[in-house]
């Protein structure tokens, strides 16, 4: 089966370093590599042009930074590859995970976007997530409508439904409402986000104000300490392990009703604890 990957970056040179070390460490996983820079501006293109290996195919500086959509369309749109995957650079990346991915998505028809699991380790409890670990043939997965990580997905599974949001929380649920499986590689395969502020690799140790800055999330969730990004990587967790896998649950009236919950809970004063489910 083959596999297309675009690796994006856009600045943050320690982590591309990092993260591309961990994707090329192993000359025995085949798949083909696009390179794609974002328009950076502190030496990561430099450092690109010194890369060699035989599966980099392409390397693109991009004059703007056209995120990773515009990244995926361009690629995507003349691969010949079976599956695809889009790459942050924040990422290590376990050895081998994509001919696992790979070989369940030859398997398995109904397949969608299958990840590695990104939330660390220390948070995942095998015994809260049985009720979702789901076998199909000869794999199991840890189902859930959207992953948010890095996986990868099939060719004409982005072809019907388009690259907007690719990865994320929105193109999974688009997938799993038109019935593909969703979810995370059981037993899992793991890979460090380096961008979490507890991670070892973290780009912005005792500078957390400006890493929390740099955020797009963190800011749209008033993410302002440690604590509260700790805190809202556990509602995170939670929701991955504990809520059901259905996607109609995550859906009109029934997501309504989470809002509502939410916005209680913010009202009575438990906005700290994101009580977000």
């Amino acid at each position: 089966m083959k596999i297309e990957l675009i690796f994006v970056c856009y600045n943050r040179l320690a982590y591309t370093k990092l993260s591309l070390a961990s994707l090329l460490t192993d000359p025995a996983d085949e798949f083909s590599l696009t390179i794609w820079d974002n328009a950076s501006t502190d030496g990561t293109q430099d450092y690109l042009s010194t890369l060699e290996d035989p599966r980099i195919t392409r390397k693109v500086y991009s004059r703007k930074n056209v995120f990773m959509r515009g990244a995926a369309e361009e690629c995507f749109d003349k691969s010949s590859a079976d599956v695809v995957g889009v790459l942050g650079n924040d990422f290590l990346f376990t050895p081998g995970w994509t001919k696992i991915l790979a070989q369940a998505h030859a398997d398995v028809p109904e397949f969608g976007q299958i990840s590695c699991w990104h939330l660390g380790p220390e948070y995942f409890d095998e015994a809260r997530a049985r009720h979702k670990i789901q076998s199909f043939g000869t794999h199991q997965v840890l189902r859930h409508p959207w992953t948010d990580g890095t996986g990868i997905v099939k060719l004409k599974t982005v072809r019907d439904y388009g690259v907007e949001g690719i990865g994320g929380t929105t193109y999974g649920l688009r997938l799993a409402r038109e019935g593909y499986v969703n979810g995370f590689y059981f037993p899992l395969i793991y890979a460090e986000h380096m961008d979490y502020p507890w991670s070892d690799h973290y780009a912005y140790p005792g500078r957390l104000e400006e890493g929390i800055e740099k955020s797009v999330t963190y800011k749209k969730r008033g993410i302002r300490t440690i604590e509260d990004a700790k805190a809202w990587h556990q509602v995170v967790v939670r929701n991955i392990l504990d809520d059901p896998w259905e996607v109609k649950y995550y859906l009109g009236w029934r997501k309504k009703l989470k809002g509502i919950r939410r916005r209680v809970n913010r009202i009575l004063g438990r906005s700290q604890d994101w009580q977000g489910n």
